[in-house]
């Protein structure tokens, strides 16, 4: 997991190099067929990859964009009509059963299929009208980390290509040493807090809420560490009845319109007593965990750049391999 997370930004610098051509290609048919809505279906850090689709494609194509959930079509056997809007399929493996058969029912119900995968000629690939390679390359750790952020990374070069976003596009293009810079950035005041942990939230807002999702997972498939993942505006409704003194909270800020919100939840907790891990936002009474400022679209992949090398420590530190996951394998083929 550690060299693998370590090799996240030549891996986007070398899925930059490789996909502009066609993904250039692609955001003149997206552009030429106007879609009506985008249908994202994943699962586990692929799903948390199309939760920051979704807010980017919302906020710079301007289009409506939703969830599928897979099981419509493979225990259900049920069908949406999907003309004139994108099915965006993520995975790495690109075969896992739930999602082929939602792929391929997306298709025939009139969607244009664009599948982001890190297998090429993987069955999710060839149901796909447009296929992404993900270019992270092999990734034998169970736990996802480079090719979550090689997801991320497409996503950003997709929205900039259909949108012709110059700003997205050199924000993208410096990502590859900005994540150097991220990985050696040190979390460790984070470790007192979290080795002895027994649950904790982790928050995030907009282009962050799928970082923090991704996160969560992490703690609980690493490092045997029940985590439940927030927006930060959720947080506040049932959630935060269960804060005590200690309780630890992890929260990822991006540099933008929900920075306040978040800096604010963040004193709300620290005045309930609860132990605050801050990345990205600021306060006094907070441990605060060093980021590299950015782009806010691509500050969550380099915030979860710094967070899996915490990770991979962590789970060490409480007892567990985080290569061998118990009860886990790398391939989860759902129906």
């Amino acid at each position: 997991m550690h060299r693998e997370a370590a090799q996240a930004p030549e891996a986007v610098r070398r899925q930059i190099e490789l996909n502009a051509g066609s993904l250039q290609q692609l955001g003149a048919v997206l552009r030429e067929r106007a879609p009506r809505a985008v249908v994202t279906c994943a699962r586990g850090s692929s799903d948390h990859a199309a939760t920051f689709a979704r807010y980017l494609i919302e906020t710079h194509a301007g289009l409506l964009t939703a969830s599928a959930s897979p099981s419509l079509s493979s225990v259900y056997e049920t069908s949406t009509d999907l003309r004139d809007a994108v099915f965006l399929a993520i995975s790495q493996s690109g075969r896992s059963p739930d999602l082929l058969a939602a792929t391929e029912r997306a298709r025939d119900s009139g969607a244009f299929v664009i599948a982001l995968c890190n297998t090429p000629g993987s069955p999710l690939s060839q149901l796909a009208h447009h296929a992404i390679d993900l270019h992270a390359g092999a990734e034998t750790s169970v736990a996802a980390t480079k090719s979550y952020i090689a997801s991320l990374s497409a996503i950003v070069q997709l929205a900039a290509s259909w949108t012709r976003n110059d700003d997205l596009s050199q924000a993208l293009h410096a990502a590859p040493a900005q994540l150097e810079k991220s990985w050696t950035l040190d979390w460790s005041a984070a470790l007192a807090v979290l080795r002895p942990a027994v649950n904790l939230f982790v928050v995030g807002r907009g282009y962050g809420l799928g970082l923090a999702q991704e996160a969560a997972l992490k703690f609980k498939e690493t490092c045997g560490l029940h985590a439940e993942a927030f927006s930060s505006a959720e947080v506040q409704h049932g959630p935060m009845a269960l804060v005590r003194r200690g309780f630890p909270v992890l929260a990822f800020s991006q540099n933008d319109e929900t920075r306040g919100g978040i800096e604010t939840l963040a004193r709300d907790f620290l005045d309930r007593d609860a132990t605050v891990l801050l990345a990205g936002a600021q306060d006094r009474g907070a441990v605060q965990l060093p980021v590299v400022a950015a782009h806010p679209v691509i500050e969550p992949m380099l915030m979860i750049q710094s967070f899996y090398r915490l990770a991979a420590a962590l789970a060490v530190a409480r007892g567990f391999d985080p290569d061998v996951p118990p009860h886990l394998r790398k391939v989860t083929e759902t129906v």
